[in-house]
């Protein structure tokens, strides 16, 4: 143990391939400290996509872990704003700020069993963030398959330190990003885990998202639970991305991206990112042809 401050360094985050590469190598400088006092400097960090708190809940929860004290220091005004508003500052002992334009759907962290929880927290804060307009039971169905991703990374993800959640609505960009994350084992090593398949972290991603590919046997539900989401996703013209260890994919209406990054994230994590300027009106396909 070492009484001297340490310090690591938070450039600028966007919900990119580059800004889960940034937060992936943040991961790895904090990995290094144990017992330790640490800096973590965002004097680089001229803005931050709110959604991103749930990696960095992440990242910073490992190093926490690992019997750390963490103090967030060098945050330029604007970015603190908008990591007050959503709660994320909070936990290092800032005040909350309020969200007068309601736009933020707040940081949370949920612990594996807390499904109920979350779904109540689904239900409270996606109203009103800009969502194409659904029908009823297309609306219902849609939280469902958010939950579901909520429940997949609770059961497979084998993560001690929990889920993370995250999103934010940006009115003027005309996107709504939602982001589960957890801090578990990764897609790929739970594949060699429970099926004794090898494969790299991108491919891992691919396979998981093959509909009837799962690491569970009977009823239980399998895969990452983005089956309704992609094709909602597909026709609104949005996004998908999944970043799993150093693999990275990505869904958006120019096609799709399956790729690594330089260093491994820690964890899973799924971003989605509602197109809100679309104007179409949604249903299931059960509900047409009457």
């Amino acid at each position: 143990m070492n009484n001297e401050s340490k310090k690591v360094c938070v450039g600028e985050i966007h919900s990119s391939r580059s800004g889960f590469a940034s937060l992936a190598r943040l991961s790895s400088a904090l990995q290094g400290y144990f017992l330790d006092t640490v800096e973590v400097d965002f004097s680089a960090c001229t803005w931050f996509d709110a959604n991103m708190s749930a990696p960095l809940g992440v990242v910073l929860a490992h190093a926490v872990d690992n019997l750390n004290e963490l103090k967030l220091c060098g945050i330029n005004p604007r970015v603190e704003t908008i990591l007050a508003k959503n709660r994320f500052l909070v936990g290092f002992g800032f005040p909350e700020r309020n969200d007068t334009h309601g736009t933020t759907i707040p940081y949370r962290r949920f612990s594996a069993d807390d499904d109920r929880y979350f779904a109540a927290y689904l239900n409270q804060h996606l109203r009103g963030k800009g969502l194409p307009t659904m029908s009823v039971a297309l609306s219902e169905r849609f939280r469902n398959s958010v939950l579901e991703i909520f429940v997949n990374a609770a059961m497979h993800s084998d993560s001690k330190l929990g889920i993370f959640a995250c999103g934010q609505y940006f009115p003027q960009q005309h996107r709504l990003d939602f982001c589960v994350a957890d801090a578990g084992i990764g897609i790929r090593r739970k594949i060699h885990t429970e099926l004794g398949l090898k494969m790299n972290s991108d491919k891992a991603i691919e396979w998981a998202l093959q509909e009837g590919n799962t690491t569970k046997t009977g009823s239980v539900p399998g895969g990452l639970g983005l089956k309704l989401i992609r094709e909602f996703i597909a026709m609104n013209k949005g996004r998908i991305q999944i970043v799993s260890d150093r693999g990275y994919w990505e869904l958006r209406p120019e096609g799709e991206t399956l790729t690594r990054i330089d260093t491994a994230f820690p964890g899973t994590v799924i971003n989605i990112e509602i197109n809100t300027a679309d104007t179409g009106s949604y249903r299931l396909h059960a509900e047409s042809g009457h």
